[in-house]
């Protein structure tokens, strides 16, 4: 029948799947490091939730003037969390799913990192902010739309 299971719809069936997976038993490794096991899904949660302070709101509570550069600082150090994550459960399979996630990351930001260069060469900044205003005209996606392809896939 498929997710149409609990409430009308399906639409409590995610609070459902939560609730289950809140109160399933925790599995503990034997051959596991198992400080970093645990620790690296929390890292990239707190890694992806700092990318978080860069959304520039009405009142801008924090403006960095570099915050361009701090994005792609905080994006690369995501590929740290997975090879911790494929390294710590010492087995060789998830080392290798680490180290190929490791490769796809590493591939993906070089082409990020080069696409936003380009785009930060129009602006002559890192600041968020001048990054929108510079866009309050014509969007960057349609003056440079190649780029913003380009952008959009990777």
């Amino acid at each position: 029948k498929g997710p149409n299971k609990v409430g009308f719809m399906g639409m409590l069936q995610p609070f459902s799947d939560g609730i289950k997976l809140f109160t399933k038993e925790m599995i503990y490794l034997n051959s596991s490091n198992y400080l970093f096991y645990y620790l690296s899904p929390i890292i990239g949660f707190i890694l992806s939730l700092m990318v978080w302070m860069l959304i520039p709101y009405y009142f801008n509570f924090i403006s960095f003037d570099l915050g361009i550069l701090f994005f792609l600082s905080v994006i690369s150090l995501g590929v740290y969390v997975l090879l911790i994550a494929g390294w710590s459960s010492n087995s060789n399979y998830s080392l290798l799913g680490g180290l190929r996630a490791v490769a796809q990351t590493i591939s993906y930001e070089v082409s990020l990192a080069l696409i936003m260069m380009s785009m930060l060469i129009m602006i002559m900044s890192l600041n968020i902010i001048k990054f929108f205003e510079y866009q309050s005209l014509v969007w960057f996606l349609f003056i440079m739309f190649p780029l913003s392809m380009m952008f959009l896939s990777s």
